[in-house]
């Protein structure tokens, strides 16, 4: 049996998550969801059906995580202590991976459906406008390679991720810094590898349909 059991969709977030297993060189088999007949097996470890879903299979017992960045700082830890961050880069580490996660995330969706937030409302919900967050975004990498500075970690995959999609969909504007930092992790070597399997997973989809 592999280390990992992981649960996805190659047009889903799932794309975070096997990127994130290939920079941790982890052991895993892939179980691809229809979204129209979940598995039952996915419903009992996660009711909510949602993907990616990753089980560890660790010391006698499976670990069920969830929810992109979530998974990204659980395969660090558990299996790239490399792409851990230090004790230096833990503030940015967990900062960035949480500001994507949240604000940024809230930002984009809020924009995508043109939800508008109440004049004097901005306080409270968690991004404060869409122009704010990106121009927090885009200064953050004004000046460094990657969410610590000159070193990839974890949370480059999923930061990174969100960046990436964000400029291949338009739901980000098309700034240098931000543009920058996309060239750079498409340049790796696993995100590469993880990215070709989704999309040949994706062609012959289409191509049966």
């Amino acid at each position: 049996m592999a280390e990992y059991t992981f649960y996805t969709h190659p047009m889903s977030r799932g794309q975070i998550a096997r990127w994130a297993l290939h920079e941790a060189g982890a052991d895993y088999a892939t179980v691809l969801v229809d979204w129209a007949s979940k598995p039952q097996a996915l419903l009992d470890i996660n009711p909510m059906g949602k993907v990616p879903t990753l089980v560890h299979h660790h010391g006698g017992h499976d670990h069920i995580v969830t929810e992109c960045a979530a998974i990204c700082a659980y395969l660090a830890q558990a299996s790239a202590v490399d792409l851990a961050p230090t004790a230096e880069e833990m503030a940015d580490y967990y900062r960035w991976l949480f500001f994507a996660a949240g604000p940024l995330e809230q930002a984009i969706i809020a924009r995508s459906m043109d939800w508008q937030v109440p004049e004097g409302k901005s306080g409270m919900v968690g991004f404060g406008n869409y122009d704010l967050t990106v121009d927090t975004l885009t200064q953050h990498f004004a000046d460094r390679h990657y969410v610590c500075g000159d070193r990839f970690t974890m949370a480059d995959v999923y930061v990174g991720s969100q960046v990436d999609w964000g400029l291949a969909f338009g739901s980000l504007p098309e700034r240098e810094p931000l543009r920058a930092y996309a060239n750079r992790i498409a340049a790796r070597d696993a995100y590469r590898a993880a990215k070709g399997i989704d999309m040949g997973l994706i062609a012959e989809q289409q191509t049966t349909k």
